[in-house]
Protein backbone atom coordinates (compact mmCIF):
# COMPACT_ATOMS: atom_id res chain seq x y z
CA UNK A 1 0.00 0.00 0.00
CA UNK A 2 1.72 3.45 -1.08
CA UNK A 3 1.10 6.43 1.33
CA UNK A 4 2.71 9.67 2.01
CA UNK A 5 2.40 11.62 5.18
CA UNK A 6 2.40 15.10 6.04
CA UNK A 7 1.33 17.51 9.00
CA UNK A 8 -1.52 19.44 9.62
CA UNK A 9 -1.29 22.22 11.91
CA UNK A 10 1.21 20.33 15.10
CA UNK A 11 -1.39 18.12 16.27
CA UNK A 12 -2.88 16.38 13.27
CA UNK A 13 -1.40 14.21 10.43
CA UNK A 14 -2.59 13.24 6.92
CA UNK A 15 -1.98 9.90 5.35
CA UNK A 16 -2.93 10.47 1.70
CA UNK A 17 -3.14 6.77 -0.10
CA UNK A 18 -3.68 8.67 -3.60
CA UNK A 19 -4.86 11.53 -6.08
CA UNK A 20 -7.66 10.28 -7.68
CA UNK A 21 -11.41 9.16 -6.79
CA UNK A 22 -10.86 5.34 -7.13
CA UNK A 23 -12.58 2.31 -5.83
CA UNK A 24 -9.12 0.54 -5.14
CA UNK A 25 -8.13 3.69 -3.47
CA UNK A 26 -11.24 4.35 -1.18
CA UNK A 27 -11.07 0.36 -0.42
CA UNK A 28 -7.81 1.15 0.80
CA UNK A 29 -8.61 4.39 3.00
CA UNK A 30 -11.05 2.37 4.84
CA UNK A 31 -8.97 0.53 5.37
CA UNK A 32 -6.64 2.15 6.98
CA UNK A 33 -9.53 4.51 8.68
CA UNK A 34 -11.17 0.96 10.22
CA UNK A 35 -7.91 -0.05 11.70
CA UNK A 36 -7.24 3.09 13.30
CA UNK A 37 -10.47 3.59 14.37
CA UNK A 38 -10.46 0.29 15.91
CA UNK A 39 -6.89 -0.14 17.39
CA UNK A 40 -5.57 2.94 17.76
CA UNK A 41 -3.53 4.15 20.91
CA UNK A 42 -4.37 6.61 23.36
CA UNK A 43 -2.54 9.32 22.14
CA UNK A 44 -5.05 9.19 19.11
CA UNK A 45 -8.24 11.75 19.43
CA UNK A 46 -9.98 11.24 15.94
CA UNK A 47 -9.48 9.59 13.03
CA UNK A 48 -11.09 11.15 9.93
CA UNK A 49 -11.65 9.48 6.17
CA UNK A 50 -11.86 11.40 2.98
CA UNK A 51 -11.66 11.06 -0.45
CA UNK A 52 -8.11 9.89 -0.34
CA UNK A 53 -6.82 10.26 2.63
CA UNK A 54 -7.40 9.58 5.99
CA UNK A 55 -6.49 12.17 8.80
CA UNK A 56 -5.54 11.51 12.85
CA UNK A 57 -5.54 14.16 15.24
CA UNK A 58 -3.33 13.20 18.02
CA UNK A 59 -2.81 14.55 21.11
CA UNK A 60 1.18 15.58 21.33
CA UNK A 61 1.74 15.20 25.16
CA UNK A 62 1.12 12.11 25.28
CA UNK A 63 3.00 11.34 22.80
CA UNK A 64 5.90 12.98 24.08
CA UNK A 65 5.52 10.46 26.80
CA UNK A 66 6.42 7.71 24.19
CA UNK A 67 9.78 9.44 23.39
CA UNK A 68 10.87 12.30 25.27
CA UNK A 69 14.00 13.14 22.46
CA UNK A 70 11.92 13.11 19.40
CA UNK A 71 8.93 15.63 18.24
CA UNK A 72 5.31 14.48 18.39
CA UNK A 73 5.49 14.45 14.46
CA UNK A 74 8.26 12.39 14.21
CA UNK A 75 6.80 9.43 16.40
CA UNK A 76 3.29 9.57 15.13
CA UNK A 77 5.05 9.12 11.35
CA UNK A 78 7.43 6.51 12.48
CA UNK A 79 4.47 4.99 14.54
CA UNK A 80 1.95 5.15 10.84
CA UNK A 81 4.95 4.33 8.67
CA UNK A 82 5.44 1.04 10.46
CA UNK A 83 1.95 -0.54 10.91
CA UNK A 84 0.74 0.04 7.76
CA UNK A 85 3.69 -1.94 6.65
CA UNK A 86 2.21 -4.95 8.55
CA UNK A 87 -1.52 -3.65 8.54
CA UNK A 88 -3.75 -6.99 7.35
CA UNK A 89 -6.52 -6.08 5.28
CA UNK A 90 -8.31 -9.22 6.16
CA UNK A 91 -9.16 -7.58 9.67
CA UNK A 92 -10.93 -4.33 8.07
CA UNK A 93 -14.63 -3.80 8.65
CA UNK A 94 -16.45 -2.18 5.79
CA UNK A 95 -19.67 -0.54 5.96
CA UNK A 96 -23.03 -1.82 5.37
CA UNK A 97 -25.94 -1.46 2.63
CA UNK A 98 -28.49 0.90 3.90
CA UNK A 99 -31.99 1.47 1.86
CA UNK A 100 -33.17 5.07 1.80
CA UNK A 101 -37.12 5.38 1.31
CA UNK A 102 -37.51 8.21 -1.23
CA UNK A 103 -41.05 9.93 -1.94
CA UNK A 104 -40.31 11.12 -5.30
CA UNK A 105 -41.41 13.95 -7.17
CA UNK A 106 -44.50 16.45 -6.00
CA UNK A 107 -44.16 19.14 -3.05
CA UNK A 108 -41.20 16.58 -2.18
CA UNK A 109 -39.68 16.33 -5.51
CA UNK A 110 -40.62 19.83 -7.30
CA UNK A 111 -37.45 19.38 -9.75
CA UNK A 112 -38.38 15.76 -10.74
CA UNK A 113 -40.09 17.45 -13.76
CA UNK A 114 -36.92 19.61 -14.70
CA UNK A 115 -34.39 16.98 -14.61
CA UNK A 116 -36.78 14.63 -16.45
CA UNK A 117 -36.94 17.01 -19.13
CA UNK A 118 -33.59 18.41 -19.26
CA UNK A 119 -32.71 14.44 -20.19
CA UNK A 120 -35.51 13.68 -22.15
CA UNK A 121 -36.74 11.39 -19.64
CA UNK A 122 -40.31 11.14 -18.12
CA UNK A 123 -40.51 11.44 -14.60
CA UNK A 124 -41.25 7.58 -14.07
CA UNK A 125 -37.73 6.90 -15.86
CA UNK A 126 -35.72 8.90 -13.72
CA UNK A 127 -36.87 7.59 -10.59
CA UNK A 128 -36.60 3.81 -11.66
CA UNK A 129 -32.74 4.99 -13.31
CA UNK A 130 -32.11 7.09 -10.02
CA UNK A 131 -33.37 4.28 -7.49
CA UNK A 132 -31.98 1.23 -9.77
CA UNK A 133 -28.32 2.03 -8.84
CA UNK A 134 -26.11 1.08 -5.57
CA UNK A 135 -24.06 4.33 -4.38
CA UNK A 136 -21.16 4.28 -2.60
CA UNK A 137 -20.43 6.85 0.22
CA UNK A 138 -16.91 8.01 -0.39
CA UNK A 139 -16.98 10.37 2.68
CA UNK A 140 -19.25 12.32 5.26
CA UNK A 141 -18.62 16.40 5.01
CA UNK A 142 -19.99 19.70 3.99
CA UNK A 143 -22.58 19.68 6.64
CA UNK A 144 -23.19 17.55 9.53
CA UNK A 145 -24.21 13.92 8.10
CA UNK A 146 -23.96 15.02 4.93
CA UNK A 147 -23.04 12.00 2.46
CA UNK A 148 -20.63 12.44 -1.00
CA UNK A 149 -21.52 9.47 -2.56
CA UNK A 150 -20.89 8.05 -6.01
CA UNK A 151 -22.63 5.49 -8.48
CA UNK A 152 -25.52 7.50 -9.99
CA UNK A 153 -25.85 7.36 -13.92
CA UNK A 154 -25.39 10.10 -16.00
CA UNK A 155 -28.41 9.18 -17.88
CA UNK A 156 -30.25 11.03 -15.41
CA UNK A 157 -27.37 14.30 -14.84
CA UNK A 158 -28.65 18.06 -14.40
CA UNK A 159 -27.20 20.86 -13.56
CA UNK A 160 -27.32 22.97 -10.26
CA UNK A 161 -30.14 25.35 -10.17
CA UNK A 162 -29.10 29.22 -11.29
CA UNK A 163 -30.73 30.65 -8.34
CA UNK A 164 -30.51 28.20 -5.17
CA UNK A 165 -32.99 28.08 -2.70
CA UNK A 166 -32.51 29.86 0.97
CA UNK A 167 -34.14 26.46 2.56
CA UNK A 168 -34.50 23.03 1.38
CA UNK A 169 -35.76 20.43 4.15
CA UNK A 170 -34.15 18.12 5.62
CA UNK A 171 -33.96 14.67 3.77
CA UNK A 172 -33.71 15.77 0.57
CA UNK A 173 -32.61 14.19 -2.31
CA UNK A 174 -30.69 15.89 -5.02
CA UNK A 175 -29.14 16.32 -8.24
CA UNK A 176 -26.09 18.40 -9.05
CA UNK A 177 -24.61 17.48 -12.40
CA UNK A 178 -23.86 13.38 -12.34
CA UNK A 179 -24.03 13.99 -8.50
CA UNK A 180 -27.01 12.60 -6.31
CA UNK A 181 -27.07 13.79 -2.63
CA UNK A 182 -29.49 14.00 0.79
CA UNK A 183 -29.76 16.80 3.06
CA UNK A 184 -29.19 15.63 6.50
CA UNK A 185 -29.80 19.26 7.95
CA UNK A 186 -32.28 22.19 6.53
CA UNK A 187 -29.47 24.44 4.56
CA UNK A 188 -29.43 26.46 1.59
CA UNK A 189 -28.85 24.94 -1.44
CA UNK A 190 -28.50 24.36 -5.69
CA UNK A 191 -29.22 20.97 -6.68
CA UNK A 192 -32.41 20.13 -7.81
CA UNK A 193 -34.63 18.37 -5.84
CA UNK A 194 -35.92 15.14 -6.98
CA UNK A 195 -37.59 13.56 -4.05
CA UNK A 196 -37.49 13.24 -0.01
CA UNK A 197 -36.64 10.59 2.35
CA UNK A 198 -38.77 10.65 5.99
CA UNK A 199 -35.28 9.11 7.57
CA UNK A 200 -33.04 11.57 9.80
CA UNK A 201 -29.37 11.38 8.15
CA UNK A 202 -28.15 13.35 11.23
CA UNK A 203 -29.22 12.79 14.99
CA UNK A 204 -27.15 14.89 17.23
CA UNK A 205 -28.72 13.02 20.30
CA UNK A 206 -27.84 9.39 19.34
CA UNK A 207 -23.87 7.63 19.99
CA UNK A 208 -23.31 7.93 16.45
CA UNK A 209 -25.23 11.34 15.05
CA UNK A 210 -24.76 10.44 11.24
CA UNK A 211 -27.09 7.73 10.04
CA UNK A 212 -24.42 7.31 7.19
CA UNK A 213 -20.91 6.21 7.01
CA UNK A 214 -17.92 5.99 4.88
CA UNK A 215 -17.89 2.91 2.79
CA UNK A 216 -21.58 2.52 3.46
CA UNK A 217 -23.87 1.42 0.29
CA UNK A 218 -27.09 3.09 -0.61
CA UNK A 219 -29.82 1.37 -2.12
CA UNK A 220 -33.19 3.77 -2.51
CA UNK A 221 -36.24 2.66 -2.72
CA UNK A 222 -39.47 4.50 -4.03
CA UNK A 223 -42.16 4.94 -1.74
CA UNK A 224 -45.48 6.42 -1.78
CA UNK A 225 -46.40 9.90 -0.02
CA UNK A 226 -49.01 8.24 2.42
CA UNK A 227 -45.84 6.21 3.23
CA UNK A 228 -43.41 8.81 3.30
CA UNK A 229 -45.97 10.74 5.93
CA UNK A 230 -46.38 7.41 7.65
CA UNK A 231 -42.48 6.92 7.82
CA UNK A 232 -42.08 10.56 9.12
CA UNK A 233 -44.27 10.59 11.91
CA UNK A 234 -42.16 7.50 13.58
CA UNK A 235 -39.35 9.64 13.69
CA UNK A 236 -41.06 11.85 15.52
Amino acid sequence: MEFTLSPLGDAAIIIELGKTIEMNIHENVQHVFSYFDHHSPDWVIECIPAFTTVTLIYDPIKTVRINKHSLPYQIVSEYITETLKTLDKTQSEFGRTIEIPVCYGGELGPDLEFVAEHNKLSAEEVIGIHSASEYLVYMIGFAPGFPYIGGMSDKIAAPRRSSPRLKIPAGSVGIAGSQTGIYPIETPGGWQLIGQTPLKLFQPESKSPSLLKAGDVIQFKPISYDQFLEEKEKMI
